[in-house]
């Protein structure tokens, strides 16, 4: 049955593609509007002198968040330093993972974290995984924006915490898909909308509000489109926006999210839109 020609947006940016043949595939009408594009921080200064301290020996710990975010690490890394000379420093200091992807990013370096946050990936799985690590120099590489509740839960047991600005999320360069996505919303176009990256929401809201339609997209958002978040990361933002969440999958994978959100959408719908 799946979604059984609902209409579903996707916000997805990198995978857009595979997220519309997911969505067709499990009976869905799909609308994929790119969202988002990472944007290396210009001034790299920041970076290098992160480096600098940790050829030093200046950190225990270093934090990886994410994989695009570890990989242009290195490439930045690597306009002053030797190739291969962040690998080297990393294999002397403790490495944290936030999931599979930076972890896929060491492996193309020839390492291996020493410690893997667990599903669902988020601050609180990997402040329970270094728990008891005697480090306390801690570097944490951020992500489209900042981790506050991660650099203070370090803090909080005493370390000296170094944030490492990668890269940083904007609005795509061509925010057509994005606009008419707004405008159909507000419209009432659309079952089911899907969230698979936390900054989705504040982007689509900021859109909505260019348009002229931003209280309408946010009421159809809280009163008839079923929400769906890829994990707790991305539901957390998106209550912070006021819209909230209608359902996440068992585990934060795009397939999965796909295919359990089309298993459960028209009782979700259903049930949104009469009230309970």
């Amino acid at each position: 049955m799946g979604f059984d020609g609902l209409r579903v947006l996707s916000l997805e940016t990198r995978r857009g593609a595979e997220m519309a043949t997911l969505i067709r595939n499990q009976g869905g009408v799909p609308f994929v509007a790119a969202s988002l594009r990472d944007v290396a921080v210009e001034e790299i200064e920041g970076v290098l002198r992160f480096a600098q301290r940790l050829f030093s020996g200046e950190f225990d710990m270093v934090v990886l968040l994410t994989g695009v975010g570890t990989r242009a690490l290195e490439k930045m890394i690597a306009t002053r330093y030797p190739e291969g000379e962040f690998a080297a420093a990393l294999r002397r200091v403790t490495v944290v993972a936030r999931g599979p992807k930076p972890s896929a990013a060491l492996r193309e370096m020839g390492l291996t974290a020493d410690i893997l946050a667990p599903e669902p990936n988020t601050w609180k799985e990997l402040l329970a995984a270094t728990e008891g690590r005697t480090g306390r120099r801690v570097a944490v590489q951020e992500y489209g924006r900042p981790s506050p509740e991660l650099v203070a839960g370090f803090e909080a047991r005493g370390a000296e915490v170094t944030t490492v600005r990668v890269y940083q999320y904007r609005l795509p360069e061509d925010t057509g898909p994005m606009r008419r996505a707004a405008r159909g919303l507000a419209a009432g176009e659309f079952d089911v909308a899907m969230f698979t990256t936390a900054m989705q929401g504040p982007h689509l809201l900021q859109i909505a509000g260019e348009e002229g339609v931003g209280a309408e997209v946010a009421d159809q958002l809280r009163r008839r489109v079923v929400v769906a978040s890829i994990g707790p990361v991305c539901s957390d933002v998106l209550e912070e926006c006021g819209i909230g969440t209608d359902f996440a999958p068992s585990h934060p994978k795009m397939g999965i999210l796909v295919r359990e959100t089309a298993e459960r959408a028209r009782a979700l719908v259903e049930g949104k839109r009469g009230g309970r």
